[in-house]
């Protein structure tokens, strides 16, 4: 509107910076074999908690904000600290300078900590901690019961010998290993119409991945193939799910016909995009091995 002020710098730089300092801090964590998955998430969960927090204590003019902002940066401390120093307790000698560390370290997750319930309570006074928590249960329960459904769906399936017909049907595409490719990702593509992103990993993948897999092709290459297909099938006319998603935060007066026109450039750079990585497997595979290298 025109009557809203424009945006500071500085509040530019908080809306686009602390998200991606969270995804990389996650990442981060992964990657650099800091935590695995289960942990890195909940690193996230508590970043996510403690920016929501800033957000409101800082609008609300509260006197939290700033032990929130501590723990944000004592969290990036930390991971510093640990690529620093030999932080291990069970070690028999532990160094002056690795002391120091480790007493820095704690006093920075003391920190954490108070900020993270900082960053709670400001949520529980604001009336949003329980929803979001209500919420993220709604989801998680779903995503289970959808796993729970595919490892018996898959179990029931493989138990009749499915398996080995799907191995049998993609062997015997003409094209050899590329026309079981080609035929796999079409058939996911026309399934992103319908499912969701989590059923066709959970079901389809475990059932064509294994004999691509054994045809030659590389995981990681062949697990980026796919996801850029389904990226592509949730952009394209009419069935997109990401279009419906625009369609619901679109204002009144934009057609959905000019939604699908303006998905047309995207849809196009995303096939040539999947082209691109089906001719230059390192454009895949060659962050992967170099992290793990």
């Amino acid at each position: 509107p025109e009557d809203t002020a424009p945006l500071t710098f500085k509040e530019v730089a908080f809306g686009l910076g602390a998200p991606l300092a969270l995804i990389f801090a996650v990442l981060g964590a992964i990657l650099g074999g800091i935590a695995p998955p289960t942990e890195a998430a909940a690193i996230g969960a508590a970043g996510a908690i403690m920016l929501a927090g800033l957000r409101l204590a800082r609008e609300a003019g509260s006197r939290l904000a700033p032990v929130i902002l501590a723990g944000l940066a004592s969290l990036v401390l930390v991971l510093i600290l640990r690529n620093s120093f030999d932080l291990r307790l069970g070690v028999e000698r532990v160094g002056t300078m690795n002391q120091v560390g480790i007493a820095i370290t704690a006093l920075a997750c003391l920190v954490f900590f108070a900020a993270l319930g900082s960053g709670a309570l400001v949520l529980r006074h604001a009336r949003q901690l329980l929803p979001a928590i209500k919420s993220a249960t709604n989801i998680t329960s779903m995503v289970f019961l959808i796993l729970i459904g595919a490892s018996l769906f898959s179990l029931v399936f493989r138990g009749f010998g499915g398996d080995d017909i799907v191995k049998d049907i993609l062997h015997a595409m003409p094209g050899g290993k590329w026309g079981a490719l080609l035929m796999t990702m079409i058939v996911m593509f026309v399934l992103g119409f319908f499912l969701d992103f989590i059923e066709i990993v959970f079901v389809v993948v475990p059932l064509v991945a294994p004999p691509l897999i054994l045809l030659g092709f590389d995981p990681v290459w062949l697990a980026i193939l796919m996801a850029l297909n389904l990226q592509t099938s949730f952009l394209t006319p009419p069935f997109g799910f990401a279009l419906f998603y625009l369609r619901g935060a679109a204002p009144p007066e934009v057609s959905t016909l000019q939604i699908w026109r303006g998905a047309v450039p995207f849809i196009v750079l995303q096939v040539l995009l999947i082209l691109l990585v089906a001719l230059v497997p390192a454009l895949a595979t060659w962050l992967p091995s170099l992290v793990a290298s």
